[in-house]
């Protein structure tokens, strides 16, 4: 089995240098704050203000990272394209008998997608995420001899493997500074206002610049379990927040609530209701014109 993360950070080649522009025109990078930025749209938090809050948010999620478990490059490699549309918990509970299974590319590639469907079906579109892990496998052995390669543009040509999951075997795995951004870095950033795009991409290119490249990846993970655990999709726990009063979209929530706040007040200051009568039915008649009290409801 290959080494440990540790000895694969310490062996792992520096960040790849940006393609030229020409190339990369439709392409993020996370080399890209090496060359020129694009303009900061407007009312985006500055650099200074962005690390201020990372700052803050590293406070309350002390040690962030992945919480995929795994034990080489290419476990990661698996386990994250395994987590797309997935949870990591329900990833976590079928990559153990997987990896003892596979350990490496060279197991892998000799199984069939019959025999690796049953495996993986709990993580969901088990028979697509089946092909891609055979052919990620296949590619690895042909063209890097079987080691997962630490550079962006060979991990992006890898069946199954996408600019956020390379960024996150490159961060975790491989020590190349890396920023994922997944559903909920794109949510947080956004809403706090230290990045203000549409995409991934954009997001991991303003993050990028506004963060020196040995944050990449801690601010990545923070960002995802601040998502997950407080800055949530919806009911969001701002009391608990620690950037609640940085952040633009919790100052655009108690804006939007002002008027309703403001009747509430004034309902406050002009004192309780008074308390209903109590309800009371008019007496029934008999056929014989007698009045009746109305039967109990256990008797009806």
């Amino acid at each position: 089995m290959p080494g440990s993360p540790k000895r694969a950070r310490a062996a792992a080649s520096p960040a790849p240098a940006p393609r030229p522009a020409a190339k990369n025109a439709n392409k993020a990078s996370a080399a890209a704050p090496g060359g020129a930025p694009p303009p900061a749209p407007a009312g985006l938090k500055s650099a200074a203000e962005t690390q201020a809050i990372l700052a803050r948010l590293y406070g309350q999620h002390p040690n962030a990272t992945t919480e995929l478990d795994f034990t080489t490059p290419f476990e990661l490699l698996v386990a994250t394209i395994l987590s797309a549309q997935s949870s990591d918990k329900r990833v976590n509970e079928v990559t153990p008998a997987l990896f003892k299974r596979y350990p490496d590319p060279q197991r892998l590639v000799a199984a069939t997608t019959a025999e690796l469907e049953p495996q993986i079906v709990a993580t969901g579109f088990f028979r697509q995420k089946s092909k891609m892990l055979l052919g990620m496998a296949e590619a690895l052995l042909a063209k890097h001899g079987g080691q997962v390669p630490a550079d962006m543009d060979a991990l992006t040509a890898l069946p199954g493997v996408g600019r956020k999951t390379a960024n996150v075997v490159l961060g975790h795995a491989l020590g190349v500074p890396g920023l994922p951004v997944d559903r909920h870095v794109l949510r947080v950033a956004n809403r706090i206002g230290i990045a203000q795009a549409a995409t991934p991409e954009e997001v991991e290119t303003q993050l990028c610049a506004a963060l020196p490249r040995e944050q990449w990846t801690l601010a990545s993970s923070t960002l995802i379990l601040h998502g997950r655990r407080i800055c949530r999709p919806t009911q969001p726990l701002c009391p608990e927040c620690a950037v609640v009063d940085a952040c633009a979209f919790a100052a655009a929530m108690r804006s939007a609530a002002g008027p309703a706040k403001g009747k509430a007040a004034a309902k406050t200051a002009a004192g309780p209701r008074p308390p209903r009568p109590p309800h009371t039915e008019p007496p029934r008649r008999t056929a014989g014109g007698r009045a009746t009290g109305r039967k109990p409801a256990g008797r009806r």
